[in-house]
Protein backbone atom coordinates (compact mmCIF):
# COMPACT_ATOMS: atom_id res chain seq x y z
CA UNK A 1 0.00 0.00 0.00
CA UNK A 2 3.10 2.20 0.49
CA UNK A 3 4.15 1.96 -3.15
CA UNK A 4 0.07 3.13 -4.16
CA UNK A 5 0.13 6.24 -1.51
CA UNK A 6 3.75 7.11 -2.71
CA UNK A 7 2.29 7.04 -6.43
CA UNK A 8 -1.07 9.45 -5.20
CA UNK A 9 1.47 11.38 -3.74
CA UNK A 10 3.38 12.41 -6.64
CA UNK A 11 0.00 12.04 -8.88
CA UNK A 12 -0.92 15.22 -6.56
CA UNK A 13 2.01 16.95 -6.83
CA UNK A 14 1.88 16.40 -11.01
CA UNK A 15 -1.44 17.91 -10.78
CA UNK A 16 -0.57 20.92 -8.47
CA UNK A 17 2.68 21.89 -10.56
CA UNK A 18 0.68 21.69 -13.75
CA UNK A 19 -1.78 24.18 -12.13
CA UNK A 20 0.82 26.63 -11.03
CA UNK A 21 2.63 26.20 -14.36
CA UNK A 22 -0.68 26.92 -16.15
CA UNK A 23 -1.71 29.88 -13.72
CA UNK A 24 2.42 31.42 -14.59
CA UNK A 25 1.31 31.37 -18.05
CA UNK A 26 -1.83 33.01 -17.42
CA UNK A 27 0.37 35.67 -15.42
CA UNK A 28 2.99 36.04 -17.62
CA UNK A 29 0.61 36.64 -20.77
CA UNK A 30 -1.44 39.37 -19.48
CA UNK A 31 1.97 40.91 -18.15
CA UNK A 32 3.24 40.63 -21.49
CA UNK A 33 -0.14 42.07 -23.19
CA UNK A 34 0.09 45.10 -20.75
CA UNK A 35 3.87 46.21 -20.85
CA UNK A 36 3.98 47.55 -24.36
CA UNK A 37 1.45 50.48 -23.06
CA UNK A 38 2.55 51.28 -19.38
CA UNK A 39 6.42 51.91 -19.45
CA UNK A 40 6.42 51.28 -15.68
CA UNK A 41 5.71 47.64 -16.00
CA UNK A 42 7.88 46.95 -19.00
CA UNK A 43 11.45 48.42 -16.86
CA UNK A 44 10.25 46.23 -13.80
CA UNK A 45 9.29 42.99 -16.17
CA UNK A 46 13.40 43.67 -17.73
CA UNK A 47 15.25 44.12 -14.49
CA UNK A 48 17.74 41.88 -13.89
CA UNK A 49 15.98 39.32 -11.10
CA UNK A 50 12.95 39.30 -13.13
CA UNK A 51 15.00 37.68 -16.05
CA UNK A 52 16.80 35.32 -13.59
CA UNK A 53 14.06 34.21 -12.37
CA UNK A 54 12.70 33.84 -15.74
CA UNK A 55 15.98 32.06 -16.54
CA UNK A 56 16.01 29.52 -13.84
CA UNK A 57 12.10 28.64 -14.76
CA UNK A 58 13.23 27.96 -18.28
CA UNK A 59 16.48 25.61 -17.43
CA UNK A 60 13.64 23.50 -14.79
CA UNK A 61 10.95 23.45 -17.40
CA UNK A 62 14.00 22.38 -20.25
CA UNK A 63 15.87 19.76 -17.76
CA UNK A 64 12.10 18.37 -16.79
CA UNK A 65 11.14 17.89 -20.64
CA UNK A 66 14.36 16.17 -21.38
CA UNK A 67 13.76 13.94 -18.49
CA UNK A 68 10.15 13.13 -19.12
CA UNK A 69 10.75 12.30 -22.68
CA UNK A 70 12.89 9.45 -21.51
CA UNK A 71 10.65 8.31 -18.64
CA UNK A 72 8.18 8.22 -20.97
CA UNK A 73 10.42 5.76 -23.62
CA UNK A 74 12.06 3.89 -21.01
CA UNK A 75 8.27 3.60 -19.40
CA UNK A 76 6.32 2.54 -22.54
CA UNK A 77 9.30 0.50 -24.30
CA UNK A 78 8.81 -2.05 -21.47
CA UNK A 79 5.15 -2.50 -21.74
CA UNK A 80 5.37 -2.66 -25.76
CA UNK A 81 7.88 -4.88 -25.37
CA UNK A 82 5.48 -7.02 -23.42
CA UNK A 83 2.54 -6.52 -25.74
CA UNK A 84 4.25 -7.71 -28.68
CA UNK A 85 4.72 -11.30 -29.69
CA UNK A 86 8.24 -12.41 -30.08
CA UNK A 87 9.52 -10.98 -33.17
CA UNK A 88 13.55 -11.47 -32.31
CA UNK A 89 13.64 -14.83 -33.55
CA UNK A 90 13.10 -13.95 -37.00
CA UNK A 91 15.12 -11.04 -36.73
CA UNK A 92 19.04 -10.97 -37.22
CA UNK A 93 21.13 -11.93 -34.85
CA UNK A 94 22.63 -7.98 -34.55
CA UNK A 95 19.20 -6.19 -34.86
CA UNK A 96 17.82 -8.44 -32.27
CA UNK A 97 21.07 -7.83 -29.80
CA UNK A 98 20.75 -3.59 -31.08
CA UNK A 99 16.79 -3.90 -29.77
CA UNK A 100 17.31 -5.95 -26.40
CA UNK A 101 20.09 -2.83 -25.40
CA UNK A 102 18.25 -0.32 -26.44
CA UNK A 103 15.90 -0.05 -23.59
CA UNK A 104 19.00 -0.44 -21.37
CA UNK A 105 20.57 2.57 -22.64
CA UNK A 106 17.13 4.54 -22.04
CA UNK A 107 17.19 3.40 -18.92
CA UNK A 108 20.53 4.04 -17.87
CA UNK A 109 19.58 7.79 -19.72
CA UNK A 110 16.76 7.85 -16.98
CA UNK A 111 19.02 7.18 -14.16
CA UNK A 112 21.61 10.15 -15.35
CA UNK A 113 19.19 12.65 -15.46
CA UNK A 114 17.46 11.68 -12.26
CA UNK A 115 20.95 11.59 -10.54
CA UNK A 116 21.86 15.34 -11.88
CA UNK A 117 19.20 17.29 -10.39
CA UNK A 118 20.63 20.01 -10.58
CA UNK A 119 22.39 19.54 -13.87
CA UNK A 120 21.49 22.17 -16.66
CA UNK A 121 20.78 20.99 -19.80
CA UNK A 122 22.71 21.29 -22.70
Amino acid sequence: MAKQEYLDDVHVRILRVTEDLRAIQRELNCAAMQAPSDPELMELLSQLPELESLDVLKSALDQMRHFLWFYVQVMTSGAEAEERPRQTESKRPATALVDKYSAATDAALLRYFADAKNRKPN
